[in-house]
């Protein structure tokens, strides 16, 4: 059994701390000042490593979202998908969702101190992940906590001469402690919706989406977009409380997800569109030893 020991990051200028679970698919289980929570707990780590029930900030890999059928093709390499087996979960309609690294102990700590966390996985050498994506590369996950500022990077090197294609994402479930969610104030910028159909796949139609700042109230989203500028700032805020999501570089899509059955709002940073491992569109980390090979990506959760 992997020991799901706990790592807790501390930000030297101030009382936020974060906390991530390595050997549990290096999941955030939490983001909290002074002990007050921003991340939404779900039903629990125990929940994502027994059944990959999703909380925190899970890592969607190498696909976020879901994809349109159970087989995609890159370049002439076919794949095909079966849910229950290596690591592929379906959401309630047999899609494949949320990748395949729920709980997957394969990271190795490399690095580590009292506000830094950096692990990496070798994709290349799990058969069982080159069975649902044979492209082998090195994924490496950059944790600081600063400033009161999260900052998450994600590199993919490829290990061989061939790209790794980039499709991957992030599910920050975002609360805001103390704020009914009918309080809450949701700001997104501008950027262009693509509308989708029963489920969960985007139709090709696309509408534009203007920046916003808004209540909450009783809206329900689970909406995808593209176009999303880089840097672009999402946030959320509530009472003397405020979330900012930074895309700081690499995630032009974005999914907005607030159930009205749980009091938290996904911002999720996407490396590409839903489905977009089928469709094509999505930038590639390329092979190589120069300053252009591989592909770093960032996003950041500032709490004020």
């Amino acid at each position: 059994m992997p020991d799901h020991t706990p790592v807790t990051l501390r930000d030297p200028s101030s009382s936020l701390t974060t906390t991530y679970v390595p050997s549990a698919g290096m999941i955030c289980t939490s983001l909290a000042d002074d002990g007050v929570e921003f991340l939404g707990q779900r039903r629990g780590v125990e929940a994502y490593i027994a059944a990959g029930k999703t909380m925190g900030i899970p890592i969607l890999y190498p696909w976020a979202n879901r994809l349109g059928a159970n087989t995609y093709d890159v370049d002439g390499t076919q794949v095909t998908l079966t849910p229950g087996e290596a690591g592929v979960r379906a959401d309630e309609h047999g899609a494949p969702i949320h990748g395949v690294l729920a709980a997957d102990p394969g990271w190795d700590v490399v690095e580590q101190d009292g506000h830094r966390l950096v692990a990496s996985l070798d994709w290349g050498a799990t058969p069982r992940l080159m069975e649902s994506f044979p492209f082998p590369h090195v994924l490496t996950m950059s944790v600081t906590l600063a400033d009161r500022r999260l900052t998450v990077a994600t590199t993919v090197a490829p290990s061989t001469d061939t790209p790794v294609p980039l499709c991957y994402g992030y599910h920050p479930y975002l609360t805001v402690p103390g704020v009914p969610r009918e309080e809450w104030v949701l700001q997104t910028p501008a950027m262009r919706r693509l509308p989708t159909d029963d489920r969960g796949i985007p139709t090709g139609e696309q509408a534009e989406w203007a920046a916003e700042s808004e209540p909450l109230g009783r809206r329900e989203l689970d909406d995808g977009f593209d176009e999303v500028p880089e840097g672009a700032v999402f946030a959320l805020s509530g009472g003397d409380r405020r979330i900012e999501v930074t895309y700081v570089r690499g995630y032009p899509a974005a999914q907005l997800f607030a159930p009205g059955s749980d009091a938290v709002v996904g911002i999720e940073p996407m490396a590409a569109p839903t489905d977009a491992l089928r469709r094509g569109g999505y930038r590639t980390a390329e092979p190589g030893t120069g300053p252009h090979s591989g592909d770093t990506a960032t996003f950041s959760i500032t709490i004020d």
